[in-house]
């Protein structure tokens, strides 16, 4: 099956509606429909500001970069994407064209 990667950046302390950003696109890529998403925190990272964040550096805690992934069909990824722009919520994402599927016996 052919579809997208969806890469979502942000940052384990940010949040949207009470809740941790990484949590909430979880729940809303859940109720949209997109079949499976996972969340990696990350040992250090830097972004658009230069600013170096590690994981030792107890004065940064929580400000650890955190990668939320999906892979569906093009539309519903877009859908997703309107439903985030729609929310306003601030992130920097990457779309890379994905083919996907599932090898094996059970799939469950």
């Amino acid at each position: 099956m052919k579809g997208i990667h969806l890469r979502v950046y942000t940052y384990e302390n940010s949040r949207h509606e009470g809740k941790p950003l990484y949590e909430w696109l979880l729940h809303k890529a859940m109720e949209s429909g997109i079949p499976g998403g996972s969340v990696f925190r990350a040992l250090a990272g830097f972004g658009r500001h230069g600013t170096l964040r590690e994981e030792r550096f107890f004065e940064l805690a929580g400000t650890e970069p955190v990668l939320v992934e999906f892979v569906a069909p093009r539309a519903q990824i877009e859908a997703f994407l309107d439903l985030l722009r729609q929310q306003n919520v601030q992130v920097f994402y990457a779309m890379i064209e994905a083919e996907f599927g599932i090898l094996g016996g059970d799939a469950g």
